[in-house]
Formats: C-alpha cells, structure tokens, sequence
C-alpha cells in the first residue's frame, strides 16, 4: 500500500494486513506458533528452532499452520520457546527445545496429537496485566503491518485528527501515568512544561530514554526489540503535544538487536507515511533518529543523557533550568523512558479513565520488572502497581528454586534497597517502596535465598557504582569509595563496631549532598541491609563470621578427626598444598590428615572429594 494520508488510509492499510500478512492476528481457524526471537531467545538457540519447524512444515505440506517470529515472550527461563495457539483457543508451550524437538513438534506434536515432554501446558506467569507488554509476544517486531493490524497508530491519528495539543496532554495527566524510568514524576505534568516552556529558536525535542543501565535489568531492551512502534508513536503523540518536530532516541551499543528492530521500524514508518513530513496528511512534521552511548550507567540520568548527546562528557547538570526548560542544545525538551511511552498508545485509545482502572489511586497502571536471582520463574514480568512482593515471587515467579528459603528482595536495580522476608506483604509502588528503604527504580527485581550474605550484597551493589560514577561531585567520587572500602574490610574479618557507626553516617551524608540521583541512592543497598540485617554486620565485625558462609576470608575449612580415615583425596585437589599428615593413625596404617590454616586459600576444592564429608566449613 502507499502511503498513508489520512485515517482512512489508515483504517484501509489495517484492513488490508489483517487480510494478508497479519491474518494470524484475528484468523482463529490457523495454528499459529510465535518464536521468542528477543535476545535471550536468540542466545539460547531461537532462530535454529524457527527454521526447523518452518523446514518441516513446509517438507510435510502441514496445513493452515504458520510460524511467526516475536519478540520476549516473557518466560525466559524456558528458552528457547514456541508458544503455539490452536484454533480452539488451547495454548500450550514447547519450552527449553534444540531444532531437532522443534521437528518432533512438527511430526508428532502437530502431525500424530502426541506430546512429547517438551510440550507444556500454559505456563505463563499468572496475575499480569499487559499494557507495556502488550504487543510483545503476539506481532512481528519487524513487520509494520502486524503493528498496524492491531491499531498501530491509531492512537496518533486520533490525537491529530480529533485532540488538540492541549487536549493530549489533559489526557495523560487524567491518566496520573507516572513515570516508570525509577524516578515516577508525573508524564502529563512534564509534558505540559514542554508544551509552556519556549526558546527563541521555536525548537523543541522528544527524548526515550533506552539506556538500561541497571544490571540485570532487560525491560526496556524487551520492549524495543518486541514492539518498537509503540515507542516510535508514543513519541510522535509527545512532539505533537509539546510542540517538536525531532525525537532521539538515546540507548546504548550493547543492544544490537534493539538498534536493529528500531532502525526498520523508523523506515517502515517514514515509508508509510507515518513519520516524517505531513503525518497521515496533516501539516505535523516529526523524525526520530537514534543515538548510540557506550554504557555508562549515569547517562540514564537525563542532564547527563543529553550532555552526550551534545558529544560531551556524561555528566549530570545542576538543575534548575531543568531539560523541559533548557534540555538538549538548551532547547525545550522532553525525556521518557522506553516503558513510559509504551504505555502511551494504548491510553490514548482506550482512554485515561480506563487505565486508571489498574494498579492504585496514586499511581495507575502497571510495572514492568526483570525478575532475576534465586526464583524458578526467571523473566519479564507486567504486574498491576499495588501487587504485593510475596504475590510477584510466588504466584508469578514461581517460588525459589531447590526449596530454599526466601532472604530478602533487591527492588531498583543498584541504587535500591534489600527488602527483609518480614516484609513480603509490601505493595509495589513508589512510595511504600521509597518508605521501607528501597525504591522502584526501573523495574529490577532481584530474588535473595538464605545462602546470600547481605554484607557482601552490598558491597556488590557499590562495586557496580563506585565504578560508574562520573566523579563529577565529591560525595559520589569520594564517599562512595569510603563505603566500599569499610564494606571491604568488614567482608576480609577486619572490620569494627566503630566501621558500622560510619558506615551509616556516611551513607545518609552521600545521600543528601550528591549532584544526581545516581549519589543520592548509591548508599540505599548500604543503609538498607543496615537497617534489616544488622545482625549479619555484627556477626562479621565482632564474631568474624560470615552467617551465610558467602565471605570466603571468614571461612574456616576443618577436618574432623572422627570422620577422616586417611583416603589422600583432599589432599590431591590442594592447589596450594596446605592439606598435611599428623602421626595420628585413623585406619589402615593412614595418618589423619589436617589443613594448615595459614596456607589455605579457602577455595574449597576439598569438600567435595572428600567421601566421608570429613571437611566442614566454619
């Protein structure tokens, strides 16, 4: 089709992919198998797997059946995955396959009705509400017409044609859509100081923010790469409103596929019509383009976003003016994150009354996390705001593995706080969040079993930003390296009580006095795990013991005379030798065997050799 010129075109196009290349959206009388093809999906071997069942289709003249590529289906601990829809409404999975199962799904699965071990039945997390997500996994990331198919654009044709900029931007605050980027400042507001705000020039810009720093953290890289038309549309709906006519969108190199999927998807648009100048045949202009960073975590803060996209060094700016005022080149602008504008579309169609339906008064909606760490359901979640923790581990993530038992929950990726056990009934929004030590951040959750050391957690945490401070204001450079040093010695058996007085005093001091929010919640794992778990600091300080046996220089290996009879294996796997003989005889002429505690290396190559778990660990 060309290119699109009004909503009836529109309508037109839409009819027309439904009806070709995007049956599989409404035809119900196919069988139609999605392959996560995202990154984790393409990692574990996705692509080998769609080939293979495409292969075998088409070699057995299997009918009414397709194969469609999608992005993140969300359980990515069970990739790769075919999710396969049956013309009966039925779903079942065929999880953790190689291309030679993808042919048995063909063959025996499809072909003779039997199910092979693979074949699962619906699987997927339970309690989500998909409005971010809600694309990922049912289009063609990489096929307009998919997108379109499901009422793509829909939503910027309604506000061109029928919304006034005014109109759109009383919308979103009606929607009390709050930013998902970490901090939750309200999506409506911010636009409307785009939209006040003005420079001589007239110019103003759109920002997405698409550089996920957090570790583990994989949202908005599921996004981009499952459905990045909604952020392109999401976008343009914003420059409409505050008046742009040029987004960028700034992520980082590290995401290929992502950069990838966009760059189609902005040419696709432009092609249609749909970006570009004379949008859908209206005199609004809008072009999006894409800048790659290098990985720095502080340019997810916005003054630093922008720094490096004006090619200067990535570091935060003293704010006021703040970017709506004076933002990219100094000109108004406007800077969300990918998850943010996901949302956009879909509330623009159905309307800011009918999301305000999900998740709390304060804040509606959903939130995406990245569930990771000690959970058996390892993934990409979308859950109502207000769900509890104890609700997203065990009703959505599955519980934890190997029938371990729940430690704490990391919640804001490294500048949030380690939530205790005791407080897994916590809802999940900003402020509860934010009252208990922790914080949203952009939606890393990570899972902590009884075998984690909350000392050394912490000191992972500082690790990460100790290395990504830009060093721009003393209290971040500085302070945060004096708490990695006291959590260092602490964690070596070398700490103190007077440490532990310090350690608080200059958390809550880095806090207050830092430039960014990256200083102000660098000490959150610190204080946090002081304020929850104080009785594992002192276990290290004042019995030098590690609770959780994680901290390896206040280990101590040990043979116990009564179960060692002599056998020599410990000894053999010693890298270091420090495994020795005394005269003591302990069966068959063998001498008991002892570990010179000052040669040791603690690297606990014994234990496992040892047939009669004579070795403990202390």
């Amino acid at each position: 089709m060309a290119k699109v010129k009004s909503i009836s075109d529109l309508t037109a196009y839409k009819n027309a992919a439904l009806a070709g290349d995007s049956k599989h959206i409404v035809d119900s009388s196919i069988t139609r198998l999605y392959v996560g093809m995202a990154t984790c999906g393409v990692a574990a071997g996705a692509a080998d797997v769609m080939a293979a069942l495409q292969e075998e289709i088409d070699k057995n003249g299997v009918k009414n059946t397709i194969v469609i590529p999608t992005g993140c289906i969300g359980m990515c601990y069970a990739e790769p995955m075919v999710e396969i829809r049956h013309p009966d409404g039925k779903t079942v999975f065929a999880s953790g396959i190689n291309a030679d199962d993808a042919r048995k799904v063909v063959t025996d699965y499809l072909m003779q009705k039997q199910a092979g071990e693979f074949i699962k039945p619906n699987v997927g997390y339970g309690k989500q509400v998909r409005v971010a997500l809600r694309n990922c996994g049912n289009i063609n990331p990489e096929n307009i017409c998919d997108y379109v198919a499901v009422g793509g654009y829909e939503a910027l044709a309604k506000c061109l044609t029928s919304m006034s900029r005014e109109g759109v931007i009383e919308e979103m605050k009606k929607s009390g859509l709050r930013g998902r980027g970490g901090a939750g400042f309200p999506t409506g507001v911010k636009w409307e100081f785009g939209f006040k705000n003005n420079s001589p020039s007239g110019k103003k810009y759109i920002l997405c923010n698409a550089d996920e720093g957090d570790p583990g953290a994989f949202m908005d890289r599921a996004i981009l790469e499952g459905d990045p038309h909604s952020v392109l549309e999401a976008m343009a709906i914003a420059g409409y409103a505050v008046g742009a006519d040029e987004g960028v969108i700034y992520t980082r190199a590290e995401y290929p596929l992502a950069v990838e999927r966009l760059n189609i998807a902005i040419g696709q648009a432009v092609e249609k019509g749909l970006l570009g100048e004379g949008i859908m045949g209206t005199d609004f202009n809008f072009t999006i383009s894409i800048s790659m960073g290098a990985g720095a975590f502080v340019c997810g803060e916005e003054t630093a976003l922008i720094n490096s996209l004006q090619g200067q060094r990535g570091e935060p700016r003293l704010r006021p003016p703040f970017p709506a005022q004076k933002g990219l080149w100094y000109e108004p602008t406007v800077n969300n994150n990918v998850e943010t504008y996901a949302m956009v579309p879909a509330i623009i169609a159905k309307g800011a009354d009918w999301f305000r339906t999900i998740g709390t008064e304060r804040t509606p909606g959903t939130k995406v996390f990245a569930l990771a760490g000690k959970i058996n359901n390892v993934g990409l979640i979308e859950v109502p705001i207000g769900t509890t923790l104890k609700e997203i581990v065990y009703e959505v993530g599955g519980g934890l593995p190997g029938g371990k038992a729940l430690k704490s929950i990391q919640t804001g990726g490294p500048s949030g706080g380690c939530i205790p056990v005791e407080l897994q009934d916590t809802p999940v929004d900003f402020e509860t969040l934010n009252a208990i030590g922790s914080m949203m951040g952009s939606g890393g959750m990570v899972v902590l079993d009884e075998d984690d050391c909350m000392v050394n957690i912490a000191k992972f945490y500082l690790d990460f930003t100790v290395e990504e401070s830009c060093g721009k204001c003393t209290p971040c450079r500085i302070g945060n390296t004096r708490l990695y040093e006291i959590l260092d010695k602490i964690t070596m058996g070398h700490g103190t009580e007077q440490d532990l007085v310090e350690l608080r005093q200059l958390g809550e001091v880095i806090k207050d006095t830092s430039l960014c929010g990256l200083g102000n919640s660098a000490p959150n794992p610190v204080l946090s795990t002081l304020n929850y778990f104080m009785d594992e600091y002192k276990a290290h300080v004042i019995d030098k013991k590690c609770p959780a046996g994680a901290c390896t220089d206040l280990l101590t290996y040990k043979v116990v005379p009564a179960k060692c009879f002599g056998c020599t294996l410990c000894a053999r796997v010693c890298p270091v030798n420090c495994i020795h003989t005394v005269d003591e005889i302990v069966g068959n002429n063998k001498k008991l065997h002892v570990i010179d505690q000052n040669e040791c290396i603690k690297c606990g190559a014994c234990v496992p050799k040892c047939p009669t778990k004579a070795i403990v660990v202390e």
